[in-house]
């Protein structure tokens, strides 16, 4: 069992950076891929970004492409998404999760964390 623990959200200008963390606790995240998501009420959770279990590949949807960053320390068993050029329509509440086995961009991860929200004034 994996607990997964996110932290670093909080009320933002347009314009300004964020660094989220995930956490684990429970169980080393060195086998899972990691991906972020976010969901806005009234809508479908969405995926934002994700790395794989070696760090070699990232993916990101098309609205945060070039502007975050993902990244993982093993050996703090946290994985990170760093936010840049916030936009209004980046709020919403985000939250990381575990996958051992499928696609990346998928819902289909093993474990998820209770989320950090993140809001973007303009």
């Amino acid at each position: 069992q994996v607990q997964l623990v996110e932290s670093g959200g909080g009320l933002v200008q347009a314009g300004d950076s964020l660094r989220l963390s995930c956490t684990g606790f429970g169980r080393t995240l060195r086998s899972y891929a990691m991906g972020w998501f976010r969901q806005t009420p009234g809508k479908e959770r969405e995926f934002v970004a994700a790395i794989t279990w070696d760090g070699e590949r990232t993916v990101y949807t098309d609205s945060v492409k070039g502007r975050s960053f993902i990244s993982r320390d093993d050996a703090e068993n946290t994985v990170y998404l760093r936010l840049n050029s916030l936009k209004p329509e980046d709020t919403a509440v985000y939250y990381c999760a575990a996958l051992m086995r499928g696609g990346l961009a998928s819902g289909e991860y093993d474990y998820w964390g209770q989320g950090t929200e993140v809001t973007v004034s303009s």
